[in-house]
């Protein structure tokens, strides 16, 4: 009994160095990743839609004589405008201009991305909605009871 217990132990103890092993070698694998470069000072350019003027994109990154490209997604909205590489915090929106029919709100800059340039305050505006909500009525199916 004695034996068997120990081939046990022995076995367990093998099983756990060839797994730690192995995740060691997936993390080196990973360290160098696609382009495995040294470099430390990447300058990426701005996201690119694959399709029309919005959407799923690329972007290229350049350091010394190394190129990569990086996926991106150019906003679909009135954000697309400055893109997803400057990060605002927005007032509300104001009430419809009557003249323009655009209502507006200012935006601060909290965070740029990917070392790109951002304006520190900028305004946004876009069309007024002419949807008037509806007041919920009553829930369905509630009605009278036989």
């Amino acid at each position: 009994m004695r034996g068997l217990f120990s081939t046990i132990i022995v076995v367990l103890v093998a099983l756990m160095i060839v797994t730690t092993e192995a995740g060691k070698n997936k993390k080196e694998k990973n360290k160098g990743g696609k382009g495995g470069s040294d470099c430390a000072e990447w300058r990426y350019g701005s996201c690119v839609a694959n399709n029309g003027d919005c959407g799923a994109g690329t972007r290229e990154g350049t350091c010394n004589e190394q190129t990569k490209k990086v996926k991106c997604r150019v906003p679909c909205n009135w954000k697309k405008n400055f893109g997803a590489d400057c990060k605002y915090k927005f007032s509300n929106w104001g009430e419809c201009d009557a003249a323009t029919s655009t209502k507006s709100c200012t935006g601060t800059l909290v965070k740029a991305l990917f070392s790109v340039d951002c304006q520190q305050t900028i305004s946004v505006s876009k069309p007024c909605t002419t949807k008037v909500k509806n007041k919920p009525k009553g829930k369905k199916g509630k009605g009278k009871a036989n």
